[in-house]
């Protein structure tokens, strides 16, 4: 079995030594193949993790068969955060092992029975966020407040108008201006277009 080593700690002061001596351990002793080592300092659950995201990568073109952790609180930053990766785990056929405590294992019907579980689960946090959602709508509306974009309002691309025409003035291509400026090409032409016609209104006017 190819699988992936993952270490982390929360704080600068803490170390991942003794969780990567004790999964390399634990690895040979159970004959897996240690395809590599990925280690992380994180805290907070809206951290990056960036390590984290390179063994899903991995995962994700099934390159590894399983991931290796000390505990599942290493892996998961939340109870929703874990469930949610443990989903896609299991839709790539990757398991999740934890050397101590609860095993989330695809091998196993206890690993089985746990991904049923928690799908549920999931699922189920999914449907109360989606009422509270149409609740909240349907609430704001009862009070007449209009929900959405207003008609004409164009927050980013108003803000980025002036550079647009600048850029199109020194002879930038709307495709490079677009990727400059992070728009698409039809809003700068849009930009454009509108500028022109506000133009030529005032040329009419006068």
């Amino acid at each position: 079995m190819r699988v992936a080593i993952y270490c982390r700690v929360s704080t600068h002061d803490q170390s991942c030594s003794r969780q990567e001596r004790d999964l390399i351990d634990y690895a040979h002793k159970a004959g897996y193949e240690v395809v590599g080592i990925w280690k992380e300092t994180v805290s907070g659950v809206k951290e990056k993790h960036l390590e984290r995201n390179q063994i899903m990568e991995l995962a994700r073109h099934r390159e590894i068969d399983a991931v290796l952790v000390t505990e599942l609180t290493r892996w998961g930053r939340s109870t929703l955060d874990l469930i949610h990766t443990l989903q896609d785990l299991s839709h790539w056929g990757v398991s999740l092992i934890a050397q101590t405590g609860t095993q989330f294992d695809l091998e196993t019907p206890q690993g089985k029975l746990i991904a049923s579980i928690m799908a549920s689960i999931a699922e189920f946090e999914r449907d109360l966020v989606r009422e509270r959602v149409r609740s909240g709508l349907a609430a704001a509306k009862a009070k007449g407040k209009r929900l959405g974009r207003k008609p004409g309002q164009r927050v980013k691309s108003d803000r980025l108008a002036p550079k647009v025409l600048k850029m199109v003035e020194l002879g930038y291509s709307y495709r490079y201006i677009a990727s400059e400026l992070h728009l698409s090409k039809t809003t700068v032409s849009d930009i454009v277009k509108r500028h022109r016609m506000c133009k030529e209104q005032k040329d009419s006017d006068s």
